[in-house]
């Protein structure tokens, strides 16, 4: 399903079409099968001017989800600043035609409550988060991580409160396994406030989620909304020549460290780029048309350092279909 933007800023080039929207899980919501991750350049210490531009130029083609947390940037919860104040100025009376997701789940401040599961966690963190993105409300609330130190009850409960309590439209969980998902669904269903989505890392280089969560997610028709779709630039070829200064594997508060970068993954980045070279796409379209092959998955949060980053996530949302030879190829280079 395509929708036209009719969004005001124009360039001299032409623009890819808008991505296609995808129904998320059993519920009414629509989500564009790409999405913006503010997870990394978009804090108080990155270039503002390129912020802007990225997230402009993904307005403008038709991207409408975006996808947040209390830590992401540095300082933690600068991006949520960052995208308030873009909100607040150059989208100005746009907020209605928007998807915004947040998440808290991992240590945002010192002490016994600025971490993990609990009620206390969550309502405080997105409280704090409305404020920063100056908000009255966020669309979709996730947990973050399973909190093994905190009954799964007492977090469900925190998130059908947001719900209740008009903080959050919809609630969703990210990284949890595949019986943690089936629990925390079924909790979610007993308080009257459904599952909408899961959001777990998935890549050509990581496959985790096709050995059960997959399978969960189709049963309790969840939405599925996968994160580092590109492994973190080495599915974009970003590190082919060695690893960037300006990269995460380069910069020392990345969470992809230089011994992650391994010349195994290398070597089958690069068989797959030329595999993508076969269907006319960039290795990095290549990786994100894959992830969306499966009608499962909602939508494929991408990052972008640069605007045209942009351009190739929504190219790739127009490519996700794959021969039976090409996906028999993945297979023997990624297995």
């Amino acid at each position: 399903m395509r929708f036209g933007t009719g969004f005001p800023i124009v360039k001299a080039v032409p623009n890819p079409e808008p991505p296609p929207f995808r129904k998320c899980g059993a519920s009414g919501v629509l989500l564009p099968a790409v999405t913006l991750g503010l997870w990394h350049n978009f804090g108080a210490g990155d270039d503002p001017v390129r912020a802007r531009k990225i997230l402009l130029r993904a307005w403008e083609l038709g991207v409408t989800h975006f996808d947040l947390a209390n830590n992401y940037g540095l300082p933690k919860g600068s991006a949520e600043v960052t995208f308030g104040k873009i909100l607040k100025k150059e989208l100005k009376g746009e907020r209605d035609r928007m998807f915004i997701s947040t998440k808290a789940g991992y240590r945002m401040w010192e002490g016994p409550y600025g971490d993990g599961g609990s009620r206390k966690y969550l309502v405080t963190s997105c409280d704090q988060s409305l404020r920063r993105m100056g908000l009255d409300y966020v669309d979709l609330f996730y947990s973050h991580r399973f909190d093994p130190e905190t009954p799964l009850e007492e977090t469900m409960g925190a998130l059908d409160y947001l719900v209740r309590s008009g903080r959050a439209l919809y609630v969703g969980i990210s990284s949890y396994d595949p019986e943690q998902t089936r629990r925390a669904a079924s909790l979610l269903r007993q308080l009257g406030t459904p599952c909408l989505i899961h959001q777990p890392s998935h890549h050509l280089l990581d496959r985790w989620i096709e050995k059960g969560l997959t399978t969960v997610l189709r049963e309790e028709k969840i939405g599925c909304a996968i994160f580092s779709p590109l492994a973190q630039g080495i599915l974009a070829g970003k590190y082919f020549a060695g690893i960037p200064k300006d990269s995460r594997a380069g910069s020392k508060h990345g969470w992809l460290r230089p011994k992650d970068v391994t010349e195994e993954k290398l070597q089958k980045a690069r068989l797959l780029e030329e595999l993508a070279r076969t269907r006319g796409q960039t290795l990095a379209e290549f990786a994100i048309s894959w992830t969306l092959r499966d009608p499962v998955v909602s939508t494929a949060i991408f990052g972008a350092s640069r605007p045209h980053h942009v351009d190739e996530a929504v190219q790739a949302a127009a490519r996700t279909q794959f021969s039976r030879d090409e996906l028999d190829r993945i297979d023997t280079i990624t297995g």
